[in-house]
Parts: C-alpha cells; sequence; structure tokens
C-alpha cells in the first residue's frame, strides 16, 4: 500500500520537476501547465494538469513547443513514479546497510534517510535535463540544494549514508570515516572551520572577476570591485552571516551526533565543491579553454552536502565512465566535443546510492589512508594537466598539418 502512495508522489514530484525544468532555466519556456500558455495556445482545463495523462493530451501543441515534446516529461514522470517507488521498497528493506538481514534499524531512520534521497533525486533531475538542454546548472536549484542537505544533516543525523548498526545504533558516514571520529573536528577549531566553508560558499557563489595579469594586488583589488558591482552580494553576505550563526548554534546546543553530521555535510560541500573546481582550473590552465562549467562546481557541492566528502570521489571519479558512451556517440555523429558533465555526475551519484554497501566495501580502505587520499588526488591533478597539455599540443599539431 506503501508503495502506492509513494509510486503516486513520485508521480506529483515529476510534475515539479518538469516543472523546474522549463521554469528555472537560463531561458525559462512556457512548455509546463503550471507555466503561463503562450499566445495562440489553448488554455489550460484542469486535466492538463494530471500527470503523464495531462501530457498525452496536450500532444497536438507540437506546432507550438515541437513535435514531441510531450514525450519526454510524460516519461521522466513514469520514471520518477516508478523509481521513487522501488526506491522505497529497497531502502525501507534495509538494503542500504551492509548486512540488512541481521540487522534492520528504526523505520523513522530509514525514512529520514529515504526523505534526503529523495529530495537529492529531484533536485538532480531538474539539472540534469537543464544541463542537457542549455548546459547550464542554475543557482536556483544547487544553492536551495545546498542548504537543504546541510539542514538535513543538523536536524536529522540518520539521514547521512549509513555504515552499519553497533548495539543498536546507526553508525553514519562521518567526516573521518573509516576511521574514528577525530576530537579536532569537535573542538573550537570544528566550529571555525564549518564557518570557513559557509563563507567560501557564499564568496564563491558572489559573481566576480578575477585576473592576474597585472599583480596578485591588483588583482584582488579587482576581484573584490568587481562583487561589490553586482546586486546579489550583500543576499550572500546575508546568507553567510545566518549561515555561521546557525553553525555555531548547533556546536553549541546540538550535541555531538547533530554536530558530527553537520561538519560532515560541510566537508562534503566544501571538498565536493574544490574536486570539480580544481579540475575546472587545472583543465582550462591546460586546454585554454573552459573545461567545466562552474554550475558543475556549484552541483558537487550540493551533491557533497547529503552525501559527504568521500562519496564526492568516489561520484567524480564513476562518472566519466557513465559519460564515455554518450561523448564518443556525440563526437562520432555530430563532430561536438563539448559535452554536459552535470548529468553524469548525478548519475553517479544515483549509482552510489543504490549500490552504497558494496561500493563503500571497496573503497573504505582507501579512505582509511586519511590525509593520504587528498595528496594522492593533487597528484593526479598534476598527471592530468600533463596529459591535458599534451592533448592540445597533439590536436594543434594536427590542425596545423590536417594532411598527417
Amino acid at each position: 500500500m506503501m508503495q502506492l502512495i509513494i509510486f503516486a508522489l513520485g508521480l506529483f514530484l515529476g510534475s515539479l520537476v518538469n516543472w523546474g525544468i522549463y521554469a528555472l532555466a537560463w531561458h525559462p519556456r512556457p512548455i509546463s501547465p503550471y507555466s503561463p500558455p503562450p499566445q495562440g495556445a489553448p488554455q489550460r482545463k484542469w486535466f492538463h494538469f494530471l500527470p503523464v495523462i495531462g501530457w498525452w493530451l496536450r500532444r497536438n501543441e507540437g506546432e507550438l513547443f515541437g513535435g514531441g515534446f510531450w514525450l519526454r516529461p510524460l516519461l521522466i514522470e513514469i520514471a520518477l513514479a516508478v523509481g521513487l517507488a522501488l526506491l522505497y521498497g529497497w531502502e525501507m528493506s534495509g538494503r542500504l546497510y551492509p548486512v540488512p538481514a541481521l540487522a534492520v534499524p528504526l523505520t523513522s531512520v530509514l525514512y529520514g534517510q529515504f526523505l534526503a534521497h529523495v529530495i537529492l533525486i529531484v533536485l538532480m533531475t531538474v539539472a540534469t535535463f537543464i544541463d542537457f538542454d542549455e548546459q547550464t546548472i542554475p543557482d536556483s536549484i544547487t544553492i536551495p540544494g545546498t542548504l537543504a542537505g546541510l539542514i538535513l544533516a543538523a536536524l536529522w543525523p540518520a539521514s547521512l549514508l549509513p555504515l552499519g548498526i553497533v548495539a543498536g545504533v546507526v553508525q553514519n558516514l562521518h567526516i573521518t570515516s573509516p576511521l574514528p571520529s577525530s576530537p579536532w573536528f569537535e573542538g573550537p577549531r570544528g566550529l571555525i572551520l564549518g564557518c570557513a566553508i559557509v563563507v567560501g560558499w557564499c564568496l564563491a557563489l558572489v559573481p566576480a572577476t578575477c585576473t592576474l595579469r597585472r599583480g596578485l594586488v591588483k588583482g584582488v583589488q579587482f576581484y573584490f570591485a568587481s562583487m561589490l558591482r553586482g546586486s546579489d552580494w550583500w543576499k550572500l553576505l546575508m546568507l553567510a552571516a545566518v549561515g555561521c550563526a546557525s553553525i555555531g548554534a548547533v556546536w553549541q546546543a546540538g550535541g555531538p551526533v547533530r554536530w558530527q553530521a553537520l561538519i560532515t555535510s560541510l566537508a562534503g560541500l566544501a571538498f565536493g565543491g574544490l574536486l570539480v573546481w580544481s579540475v575546472r582550473i587545472v583543465g582550462q590552465a591546460a586546454l585554454h579553454k573552459e573545461a567545466m562549467g562552474f554550475g558543475d562546481v556549484t552541483l558537487m557541492a550540493m551533491i557533497g552536502a547529503f552525501m559527504g566528502w568521500q562519496t564526492t570521489l568516489v561520484v567524480f571519479f564513476l562518472s566519466p565512465a557513465a559519460a564515455l558512451f554518450i561523448a564518443l556517440s556525440q563526437w562520432l555523429l555530430t563532430g561536438r566535443r563539448d559535452i554536459a558533465f552535470g548529468p553524469y555526475l548525478c548519475l553517479s551519484a544515483l549509482v552510489v546510492i543504490v549500490c552504497w554497501p558494496s561500493v563503500w566495501s571497496r573503497v573504505s580502505g582507501t579512505f582509511a589512508m586519511g590525509w593520504i587520499v587528498p595528496a594522492l588526488f593533487a597528484a593526479c591533478l598534476l598527471l592530468m594537466m600533463g596529459m591535458l597539455m599534451f592533448w592540445r599540443f597533439a590536436e594543434e599539431l594536427m590542425t596545423r598539418n590536417p594532411s598527417r
């Protein structure tokens, strides 16, 4: 019975997703029935708002929106309804845990984890199809999504991915997993780190231009001058202030469990964003063109806020496998080399959730090396820069000598 309710909820959420895909895009389109119809379109009837059926009944509007425009949103609603119902049955049976047959946690814990994953999946679905359409990921998705991940971690620590059950108590992923939790993050230094992450995230979101052509000092001056010219900096300043105050409240009065969950979510935000940002910087320096959009940075920060820093690294290294076939097909058929990378980050995140027990059993040993993991990643960045520079030189050589 409950799975039927989740199925119906999935249809409703699918309608919201389709609204978001068309209304939150950089170039909004009045395709969703919840948007005002364009001039010449028939007036919306009550049955046009029904999931799935409404799109089928509007298939005669192809002259306005393109032939077959109704098919994708119809399939999205069906896929979300079926997918969330299956995910509910899978998670409520304790399949996220290493040994589900031996110990299943309280239903309230399972509901918290399922709720977090539903929110993340809905947000990633909207981001995925906007990225496919426009190769952009709006802040209107990733900023509220990141805040939702942080709030869930603070209010419902069990929303983070589980590692197992010890003496009847659920052990969730934390900032030093699989190593024991460190007192370093529990004291004032952990509070300073958490506030610094929120302030850094807000600063990164402020539109600004940075250039070092005239030196470091002039570059910093130009950066802050361009930041203050915008109209949204004060909103993000307020967000940083409220965020720091909220973090301080959780650290002071939330208890060790809530604080551990929140600092884990904050670390996921920071590491996820810096992970893609560093690849973006390295790729741009090596190829002399934009390798990844900033939307991918904010998207990975959102995923990290829900899933922790360890999973963002797994998601990042899984995403090329998800993108390889489609990118190769696109290049062979159309000659286009640019790809929307956000959808493959989202697909990899979903794979990690569904395959979490087996994923963690394979990678936990790597993360047990502690601080060696970031050092290895830095080394991989240097290797990637060398490979990309070699690729650029080879490409320029082939362009100069097309007959060879």
